[in-house]
This record gives C-alpha cells, sequence and structure tokens, in this order.
C-alpha cells in the first residue's frame, strides 16, 4: 500500500512522520515481546517513513529555490 504522500502539506506530512514513528516504536515493543504476528508491518511502516522523508526534504528544497 504505497501512499502519495507528495499532496501533502508540510505540516500533514510532520504529523504522518510522528505517527508512523509512534507505530514503529508500538510494533518494535511489541515484536520484543513475543506479541507481534505480521512481521512484516514493521517493515512497511519503515519503508513508509523514508517515503515521508523524502517529501518532506523534496518540498523544502523547492521551497528554498522559489
Amino acid at each position: 500500500m504505497k501512499n502519495n504522500y507528495n499532496n501533502l502539506s508540510i505540516k500533514e506530512l510532520l504529523a504522518e512522520d510522528e505517527k508512523l514513528r509512534g507505530e514503529l516504536l508500538n510494533l518494535n515493543f511489541q515484536n520484543k515481546v513475543g506479541q507481534l504476528q505480521d512481521t512484516s508491518r514493521i517493515r512497511i511502516v519503515r519503508k513508509n517513513i523514508a517515503r515521508v522523508k523524502t517529501a518532506l526534504k523534496l518540498k523544502q528544497i523547492a521551497g528554498a529555490k522559489e
């Protein structure tokens, strides 16, 4: 499930980044305790964090050029 983060504003991207980092922290904790059933979810969330960070960087570069 790829999300199109390029359409979000910087404020929305920062909120999404915070939400995803919290989810990753929770998933890692569940994995360490042995309660996590779907371990592939960790990988998906990490990739989504990278997508958000890339979209943020692109918006910052575009803002700097203008």
